[in-house]
């Protein structure tokens, strides 16, 4: 067993977070082991890491002091622009935000939602002839269907919400101080996000204005047609039972919201946080799809039960055994915070480790879902576990907005795949040297 901690010392310093940053890429299980057996908090150059479950939950709970700052410049948060919601820690503006558009992304949805994932699937599989390239013609263009179904960004070509999708991404959370890209790339991904969110930008306010003038028809028409959209709503409840929850859009549903002027989610508002509903649907539901197939696929038994339980009605068992797998192969294996004043981490006990203000965090998530303290035998493939002490949607008040949504979505996109006779894959998934897998070749019997 590599004694990573003894080769971390003798490393010069310039070397050590490189180091540490390969360990945390190519074996991060045995590594964080170690971290969270002999050094729950190891300070490196460039940024300190924490390993230990209660550690990790605990700075989750103080986002007043390690907060989101990293996130500012990243999504358009000035001294004059208030950006989006996920860029605030704890202020009005998010509190108030979040809970609006968790309102908007009705739980009652959830059938719909996994009923328009099974057609998509259904659909891009039945135009294949035994052979895909999962990525780019699957993980990445079942969610835009849904951003452009489901939240209601029509009337763009999926290529460009892919790409609007892919740049603030990469931007946001892989091109940090931390992340060690070149100038050269970082400049390359900070243009290429700017680019990205300038037509994103136009094409919102196009979407709103679209979306407005619709809406305000439509009202028309049912002001001067009431009696006859009444009879119309009877007939159709008694003809099919409860109406279609796809019917309408979370856009449309956001626009067609009022709201007092102290609500203070005016039009403009609306707009960003509609864009918003982009940025967080695909790359991350890309990613965790890929690596949950190449997971199973790369191991027989697991595949062999997974397929007995996408057989079954109940998608419980199936869904449980897609969210283990992910614990194992999450899409990052830490979440990232900055010290907002001088304080202390672990206080009181042996391994107690004071910070500046400034000091850039990483929360080893992946390690903490991997603690004793959070499951019994850890190390074990166990779909029996509970929920509260995953971390693949985050946690605490930056808690993936779309959770709910990606639960049904990510475990369904891989149902369809898992399900194919004698699948095979042609190798491994390319990342191409970035951060999300780009290619994945898949064969299958037809």
């Amino acid at each position: 067993m590599t004694d990573y901690l003894a080769e971390y010392d003798a490393t010069p310093d310039d070397q050590k977070y490189p180091l540490v940053r390969k360990w945390m890429k190519s074996e991060p299980l045995p590594f964080f082991a170690q971290l969270r057996k002999e050094r729950p908090i190891l300070v490196t150059p460039e940024c300190t890491l924490v390993s230990r479950f209660g550690d990790i939950t605990n700075l989750l709970k103080m986002p007043k002091v390690f907060t989101v700052n990293l996130y500012k410049s990243k999504m358009g948060v000035t001294d004059t622009e208030e950006g989006y919601l996920m860029a605030h820690d704890d202020d009005a503006l998010h509190y108030r935000e979040k809970s609006l558009m968790q309102g908007m992304l009705n739980r009652e949805d959830l059938p719909g939602i996994r009923k328009l994932i099974a057609q998509t699937c259904e659909e891009v599989l039945a135009s294949k002839n035994g052979k895909i390239e999962v990525v780019n013609e699957y993980t990445r263009y079942v969610p835009a269907v849904l951003v452009r179904d489901y939240f209601g960004l029509d009337g763009a070509e999926i290529k460009d919400l892919l790409r609007w999708s892919l740049w603030n991404q990469y931007d946001a959370f892989h091109n940090q101080p931390f992340d060690l890209n070149s100038p050269e790339l970082s400049k390359h991904i900070t243009d290429e996000h700017n680019k990205a969110s300038a037509e994103l930008g136009k094409y919102i306010a196009k979407l709103v204005g679209r979306k407005l003038v619709s809406i305000k028809l439509d009202a028309l028409k049912h002001k001067f047609l009431g009696v006859f959209y009444l009879f119309r709503l009877v007939y159709e409840y008694l003809k099919n039972g409860k109406p279609d929850v796809m019917k309408d859009d979370i856009a449309t549903r956001i626009l067609k919201s009022s709201f007092d002027d102290d609500v203070k989610f005016d039009v403009l508002r609306k707009g960003i946080n509609i864009g918003g509903l982009l940025i967080g649907a695909i790359e991350t539901t890309s990613q965790a799809v890929a690596q949950a197939l190449q997971f199973f696929i790369q191991q027989p038994d697991k595949l062999a039960e997974l397929k007995k339980n996408a057989a079954l009605e109940d998608t419980y068992l199936f869904d449980a055994m897609v969210w283990e797998a992910l614990r194992f192969v999450p899409i990052s294996p830490y979440m990232f915070r900055q010290a907002s004043i001088d304080t202390s981490i672990a206080k009181g006990t042996e391994y107690e480790t004071k910070v500046k203000a400034g000091t850039n965090v990483l929360l080893l998530t992946q390690s903490a879902m991997f603690d004793e303290y959070a499951y019994e035998n850890p190390t074990e493939f166990n779909p029996n576990r509970n929920w509260y002490h995953h971390f693949n949607f985050g946690f605490g008040s930056h808690e993936c907005m779309g959770k709910y949504v990606g639960m049904v979505m990510i475990p369904e996109m891989v149902r369809h795949i898992v399900q194919l006779p004698e699948l095979e894959e042609q190798a491994p998934i390319d990342y191409k040297n970035g951060p999300f897998p780009e290619e994945y070749c898949l064969t299958w019997k037809v």
